[in-house]
C-alpha cells in the first residue's frame, strides 16, 4: 500500500447561496473524494478524524482493478493524508471507509484480482500497522466489534455503483432464494465470518413466496440499529425482463445473531414509490421516504417499528426526500435531495434540509452542487451529499461537486440545536 506525507491544508469557508449554518470544505487540496454513506459517520470516535475515498478519476467509468485511496483528514491540525489504497470499491459509497472502535481502527474493503473475492481491512492510520478480515464490511457495529454485509458481489446486480469491481465473470447470479446468500457478520476481533441468515431462510419466515414466483432475490443494504442489537437488510427481488412487476423491495429486520425476521416496510408499501430507509435513534422505528398517500402529493416521512407495527407519517406538511435521519431529539429530520425531487432548485443545485417536525416547516441550511460533469452510463458517477451526523450529533458531512471536483464539506449545527 502507498502512502503520502500528510499535506497541510487550509479549510476553505463555503459560502455560496449564503448557508445558515458554517460550513467548510475539508478536503481542499485532494480532487474526487466522497464520504461513504448517511447511515454511518465518516468522523471518528474522537471526533477529530475523517475518512473517505478518493476515486482515480471522474471523467469516465472505473473497472475491475482500477485503484481508488483511502484518505485520512485531521480536522485539528488541518492535513489531509492518503493512508492506503484499495481495489475492493464502486462508485457511490466507496471503500465503505468507516471507523471502528477508535480512532486507529479505520476499517474498508480491498480485494486481489487474482482471485476477485473482496475482503475487509483494519488499518491503524498512524502506525500503518493493517490487518485483514473475511467477506468485507458494508456496515461496523456501533461498538465496532463487528461487521455485517450482503455479499458485495452481487450487490452489483441490482444497481450500478454500489458493492466492488470486477468482471462479470466474477459476479455470482442467484436463483430464487438461495440459501448461501444472506447476512454476514464478521468478528473483526478474529476475523471470522459466517452467514447468519440465509434469503432462503427470510423468505420462507417472512413472506409468502407465492407472491415472488419467478422472481430472484438479492440483499441490499444492510444496516445495524444505533445499539447494535437488530440488522436491517434491504432485500430486492429482481423479476425476468418483460415481467410488468420488475422489482419488489422489502425492508427487513433481525435480530443481531439473525433471529426474530420480521418485514418492518413491505414491498406493497414500497412499491407506492419510496426510498431509504434508516433506523431511528430509539432503535426500534425505521425511517423511510414513502408516497403515503399514492402519486397524490408526492413522498412523505414515514416511521414504523421493526415488527411493522405503528406505521404512519411523522408529518403531511413537508415532503420526504433524499436520505433522512431523524436527530435524538425526536423532532427534527435531517436530509438532502435528488436533483430531480421537487424540493430541489431545478438548476443542479440540492439543499441540506433542516425539518421540523413539530411545526410542520423546514430550512434549507446549504445549497450545494450535485451534478457532475460526468453522471455514467447508469447515473452511477452522480454525487449524492448523504448528510451524516458525527457521533455527537453537532456537526455534518456531505458531498459537493466543487470546481469540477468532488468534494467534502463540514457542517456544525452546534448552535442551531442548541437554540432549537
Amino acid at each position: 500500500m502507498s502512502t503520502v506525507t500528510a499535506q497541510k491544508v487550509a479549510f476553505r469557508r463555503y459560502t455560496e447561496w449564503d448557508p445558515a449554518v458554517p460550513v467548510w470544505c475539508i478536503t481542499p487540496g485532494l480532487d474526487r473524494c466522497i464520504h461513504r454513506f448517511f447511515d454511518t459517520s465518516p468522523v471518528s470516535p474522537s471526533g477529530r478524524y475523517v475518512g473517505l475515498t478518493r476515486l482515480p478519476f471522474e471523467d469516465r467509468l472505473p473497472g475491475p482493478g482500477d485503484t481508488a485511496q483511502i484518505v485520512v483528514v485531521d480536522l485539528s491540525e488541518g492535513t489531509e493524508q492518503v493512508v492506503a489504497e484499495s481495489r475492493g470499491w464502486d462508485t457511490q459509497l466507496g471503500a465503505q471507509v468507516q471507523w471502528g472502535a477508535d480512532d486507529t481502527c479505520l476499517v474498508y474493503n480491498d480485494m486481489d484480482p487474482s482471485d476477485w473475492r473482496p475482503y475487509g481491512v483494519i488499518l491503524d492510520p498512524f502506525t500503518k500497522d493493517s490487518r485483514r478480515f473475511e467477506h468485507g464490511v458494508y456496515m461496523v457495529s456501533p461498538d465496532g466489534r463487528n461487521a455485517a454485509a450482503p455479499c458485495l458481489l452481487r450487490t452489483a446486480r441490482t444497481q450500478a455503483g454500489y458493492g466492488v469491481l470486477v468482471p462479470d465473470t466474477a459476479l455470482p447470479r442467484n436463483a430464487g432464494a438461495p440459501a448461501d446468500d444472506g447476512v454476514w457478520v464478521t468478528d473483526l476481533a478474529s476475523g471470522r465470518s459466517r452467514l447468519v441468515v440465509s434469503l432462503r431462510e427470510i423468505v420462507e419466515t417472512a413472506l409468502d413466496p407465492d407472491e415472488y414466483t419467478g422472481g430472484t432475490f438479492y440483499g441490499f443494504h444492510v444496516k445495524w440499529n444505533p445499539q447494535g442489537t437488530r440488522l436491517m437488510l434491504v432485500l430486492r427481488c429482481l423479476f425476468p425482463a418483460g415481467s410488468p412487476i420488475g422489482r419488489k423491495n422489502n425492508v427487513i429486520t433481525m435480530n443481531a445473531d439473525g433471529s426474530g425476521i420480521r418485514v418492518a416496510i413491505p414491498a406493497s408499501e414500497w412499491g407506492k414509490g419510496g426510498h431509504h430507509p434508516n433506523w431511528c435513534p430509539d432503535g426500534e422505528r425505521v425511517l423511510m421516504n414513502i408516497k403515503y398517500h399514492g402519486d397524490e402529493g408526492g413522498m412523505r416521512f414515514v416511521t414504523a417499528r421493526y415488527d411493522g407495527s405503528e406505521y404512519g407519517m411523522l408529518t403531511d406538511a413537508v415532503r420526504g426526500s433524499g436520505h433522512p435521519t431523524l436527530h435524538p431529539g425526536g423532532r427534527h429530520i435531517l436530509t438532502d435531495a435528488y436533483v430531480g425531487e421537487p424540493v430541489s432548485f431545478g438548476d443542479g443545485t440540492t439543499p441540506i434540509r433542516w425539518v421540523d417536525l413539530r411545526e410542520g416547516t423546514e430550512r434549507a441550511l446549504v445549497r450545494i452542487n450535485s451534478v457532475p460533469d460526468y453522471k455514467g452510463v447508469k447515473n452511477e458517477l452522480r454525487v449524492d451529499p448523504h448528510p451524516a451526523w458525527d457521533r455527537r450529533y453537532e456537526r455534518i458531512v456531505f458531498n459537493a461537486y466543487l470546481g469540477g471536483t468532488r468534494r467534502v464539506l463540514l457542517a456544525d449545527l452546534s448552535e442551531l440545536i442548541g437554540n432549537r
